[in-house]
């Protein structure tokens, strides 16, 4: 990956790869992909407006996700990093100082990098394929969900959202959305651990755009008195300030559903996805040779 021009104070994925081994020692040395890169956000003190430049013209995924997944695999490559199958990455060492690192010596370094008992594959070639493993096959199938939701009508939408509800165990779920009602689109019960109920009050907002803390504000004055808690459920995204507001000390709780988790949470619940495994054949030849 050449190293691009900087945009809006967007940092290069060789000025993130710093950061990205603080953010792993701040989460106690493994963390998800998500979980490592909100913190790099932190780290980095990256704007709302950097965070909103998307890869691509119609990806899912923003600028910065994609230069911290460059990041996080030339770590992998320098030797600090691992990753496992379910996309938690860790330290390989837990007395790294980052503050004794200097990241152009780790991209100079994986750039000489050659592998002598195979054909030898150009290390950026090796790099890219790998991003593109990590990020495109397991985000391709969530935009073109978020693409198929994004053209149903905003009833059936609203009705999506409801079945979804059931199926995580909310009962009494009751589509109520109309003009006036201060964006409240629903209402529902959900008992904790068969004795304790809460009742519910959701939104569900179909965009592409981010949601913004006065529009948390403006759904919490809407819900206020009239339930426990409050369910937020967009196809978007939400911005670190809306994040923020939604879980406010000494403010009723926002509990939010961003489109990727909408995404996973439809697939775990196989509402309009069906999943198939992969059957791989292998010939046992030293088996066939001990007859």
């Amino acid at each position: 990956m050449a190293r691009k021009k900087r945009i809006n104070n967007l940092p290069s994925f060789d000025e993130l790869i710093i950061p990205t081994l603080k953010a792993l020692i701040e989460l106690g040395g493994s963390g998800s992909i998500k979980e490592i890169n909100a913190k790099v956000y932190e780290i980095a003190e990256l704007t709302d407006e950097v965070l909103q430049i998307p890869h691509g013209e119609n990806g899912t995924i923003n600028e910065v996700d994609y230069r911290l997944a460059w990041s996080r695999t030339y770590l992998k490559k320098f030797g600090l990093l691992e990753n496992s199958s379910r996309s938690v990455w860790a330290l390989l060492k837990s007395d790294i100082d980052p503050d004794k690192l200097d990241y152009t010596k780790i991209v100079k370094k994986v750039r000489e990098l050659d592998k002598p008992t195979q054909a030898k594959k150009d290390i950026i070639e090796e790099i890219e394929e790998e991003v593109t493993i990590e990020l495109y096959e397991t985000e391709e199938w969530r935009e073109k969900l978020l693409n198929v939701l994004y053209t149903i009508s905003p009833s059936a939408f609203e009705r999506l959202t409801q079945r979804l509800l059931r199926e995580s165990g909310f009962f009494q779920v009751d589509v109520t959305g109309k003009v006036g009602d201060g964006g409240i689109d629903g209402k529902g019960i959900v008992r904790m651990s068969g004795l304790l109920s809460f009742h519910v009050i959701f939104q569900c907002k179909r965009y592409k755009g981010t949601v913004s803390p006065s529009q948390i504000r403006d759904f919490r004055g809407a819900m206020q008195g009239r339930a426990d808690k409050g369910l937020f459920i967009t196809t978007g995204t939400f911005t670190r300030e809306a994040i923020k507001e939604a879980t406010r000390d000494g403010a009723p709780p926002i509990d939010l559903i961003d489109g990727e988790l909408l995404c996973d949470k439809l697939k775990e619940l196989k509402l309009g996805i069906d999943t198939h495994q992969k059957e791989i054949v292998e010939i046992r030849n030293d088996w066939f040779s001990n007859l």
